[in-house]
């Protein structure tokens, strides 16, 4: 099977998009197929978990192009300085088409499609001067993705006012967002700008690309991909998600982001010690860097909440720290010590949330941390802050009923009085429709990942078209 089906998996470099790519080509690798996994040099490292456990994976490792706004030796989303915008990444390995054109055409058998993140919209048009299929990876949910394509398809004016309500009036049951809370990469066009224009041509080069992969699952999003099918006017739509390693079903904790600063061994004993479903989890996903204000006020609310927490705290850089962005108050931890536990950094997030002890998940609404939370059965406390957290915390908290909105928007903090008790609340019997409506998801994404759920056939169906692509263009 493997032979005629050679695969170049190219994900964006950002956690959030990394980490679920390379589990997808984990689960391909397993059925037969040949992955080619294309990653620059700081960004090899990421994939020593994987490559350890599947040899036959190839990399291909291209110098990260030089960028006048991009300081040298930053090649990952995370490390890139506050005021660099994300266009200038997405518009960066945009020059890795020549060097990638180059590759294919001296390899003795070069893949015979590519699986490419959202963001490398330009690589529809290197497949298509090579011949090949291009697949989209969407590390979005279908929810957000439509309202994504709508925007690039129709291009709307934004309003005088930020706050005016805007409505994706073709997507079911869609509801109106705030301009303000619309994509950020949308809302940062600006046209004539090489940038810009660059963004967009990739964004509707995506619409135009063979094939959609989505991780995600029909039960959760069903409406949603029927209107991508229409959207896109073809079927060739996979709903393959949550894809999870398959260690996390049994607990075991997976190397999936970096290293903690807490040891696993530390972390298990403190969770060990706490009562079931009274621990509340917080995270705000690997981008986000929370402001001092806010910083103080989740610090505060956790404090006079006196609930058992763990608390995953990005890092701020020097230059962050000069941008208003801030760290751990001064004093906290010795005053929460024995009920509050600190993880600067990465933490395993899918075995923290698997655990007993944890109750409830405050989170950024990222979708990877969402799928996170469902898989778990954890109820949520959403905090959207940017990207398309806002679309995820409406289908968290007004659709599927699995969580409470705490806050909305980046600039925006819940005073820390109504924190603390939405955070004691959370982990009472207060919380009884959510933790139910969890349990029920979390059944639902069991039966949609196990051995011929939905997930699991389609991505098997995904596998026996790329298999069937490679084999037409072999006879051709």
């Amino acid at each position: 099977m493997s032979a005629g089906a050679h695969v170049l998996v190219f994900p964006f470099p950002a956690q959030g998009h990394l980490i679920p790519l390379l589990d997808l080509a984990h689960h391909l690798v397993i059925r037969g197929i040949t992955i080619t996994i294309l990653v620059t040099p700081k960004n090899l490292p990421i994939l020593n978990p994987l490559l350890s456990k599947n040899s036959t994976i190839n990399t291909l490792v291209l110098p990260f192009p030089n960028y006048p706004s991009i300081p040298f030796g930053i090649e990952n989303l995370k490390d890139l300085p506050p005021n660099i915008r994300l266009t200038s990444m997405i518009h960066a390995l945009g020059e890795l088409y020549q060097p990638l054109l180059s590759w294919f055409r001296s390899h003795p058998s070069p893949p015979v499609e590519i699986i490419s993140d959202i963001f490398l919209g330009w690589t529809h048009r290197l497949a298509c001067q090579l011949g090949v299929r291009r697949f989209v990876f969407s590390p979005s949910g279908a929810m957000a993705l439509a309202t994504m394509y709508s925007l690039w398809q129709e291009m709307p004016s934004a309003p005088k006012d930020q706050n005016e309500l805007f409505s994706f009036s073709k997507i079911p049951r869609c509801p109106k967002y705030p301009w303000w809370q619309i994509s950020t990469i949308y809302r940062s066009y600006m046209e004539g700008d090489p940038v810009s224009e660059f963004t967009k041509e990739g964004m509707q080069a995506n619409i135009a690309s063979w094939g959609l992969i989505v991780n995600s699952f029909t039960l959760l999003e069903g409406i949603y991909f029927e209107h991508l099918r229409k959207q896109l006017g073809h079927d060739r739509v996979w709903a393959v998600g949550p894809i999870l390693p398959k260690k996390t079903i049994d607990m075991t904790p997976p190397e999936r982001g970096g290293t903690s600063t807490v040891s696993m061994h530390d972390l298990k004993t403190w969770l060990d010690t706490c009562e079931d479903h009274k621990v509340v989890y917080v995270c705000y996903g690997s981008q986000v860097l929370l402001t001092k204000d806010q910083m103080e006020a989740v610090a505060s609310g956790l404090e006079k909440s006196g609930v058992h927490f763990i608390w995953c705290v990005k890092q701020p850089s020097k230059e962050h720290v000069g941008e208003g962005y801030s760290m751990i108050p001064s004093g906290f931890e010795d005053r929460v010590a024995g009920r509050g536990l600190i993880i600067r950094g990465w933490a395993p997030q899918v075995w923290i949330l698997s655990h007993r002890a944890v109750g409830a998940f405050l989170t950024h609404c990222g979708w990877n941390s969402i799928l996170e939370g469902i898989v778990a059965g954890v109820p949520m406390l959403a905090c959207p802050m940017g990207a398309d957290q806002f679309v995820g915390a409406t289908l968290l908290a007004e659709e599927l009923k699995v969580a409470k909105r705490v806050c909305d928007g980046a600039n925006v903090v819940s005073k820390s009085a109504n924190l603390a008790r939405t955070l004691m609340e959370s982990v009472s019997d207060q919380s009884r429709v959510e933790k139910e409506r969890a349990k029920e998801l979390r059944m639902a994404v069991l039966d949609a990942i196990k051995e011929d759920g939905s997930s699991d056939k389609n991505l098997t169906a995904f596998v026996k078209h790329v298999v069937g692509l490679g084999s037409e263009i072999d006879k051709g």
